[in-house]
């Protein structure tokens, strides 16, 4: 566990923060940008828990997702190092396969698409839609940082399958795809 005493430092006072393994980077850097949108999903996320507690079984998912979104921004605040004085926190394939059950799971039930789906529907599917979205750009963040620095495959492998996630659960939320709102291509012409 983490054990914080002091919440704020002054060290990032000049425009730079720490990374896991102790070195320092400006806070605009690529690597600290990927796990504060890892973040700000998990903040999303949040916002969706408040609409999902007469769906326990969602809600319950959702506070799975949230601690595995703390993984994931630790493995990503850490970089790969040869031999590390701590081995570090990283993402694992169990985390990716849970994602594709539960996917798969809840995709069972649910009526074809006939249409592209926009956000909305009810509160729950609305905020999952967004961190979808807000997911979709950590995975663009990772994917550009990993063209220029080593990112672990489940890392990469999570995110991705994550969005997917969020997709699939919005439509449930959304009484299994009823209330889901389509896309009408060219309606408004």
């Amino acid at each position: 566990m983490v054990r914080l005493t002091r919440i704020y430092t002054r060290g990032g006072d000049r425009g730079e923060t720490s990374l896991g393994d102790g070195s320092r980077v400006t806070k605009h850097d690529l690597r600290v940008a990927a796990y504060g949108t890892i973040d700000e999903t998990n903040a999303v996320l949040g916002l969706a828990r408040l609409h999902t507690g007469d769906r326990p079984e969602i809600d319950a998912m959702l506070a799975r997702i949230q601690n595995d979104l703390f993984d994931l921004g630790a493995d990503l605040c850490t970089p790969e190092q040869e031999q590390p004085r701590q081995a570090p926190l990283r993402m694992v394939d169990a985390q990716v396969t849970r994602l594709e059950r539960e996917i798969d799971a809840l995709n069972a039930d649910l009526p074809a698409l006939e249409s592209f789906i926009l956000p909305g529907g009810t509160p729950a599917g609305a905020w999952l839609h967004l961190a979808r979205t807000v997911a979709r750009r950590a995975e663009r963040l990772m994917t550009e940082l990993s063209a220029l620095q080593p990112v672990g495959t489940p890392a990469l492998q999570y995110i991705n399958r994550l969005s997917d996630h969020l997709f699939v659960l919005s439509r449930v939320v959304n009484e299994q795809g009823r209330q889901d709102v389509l896309w009408r291509p060219g309606e408004n012409r």
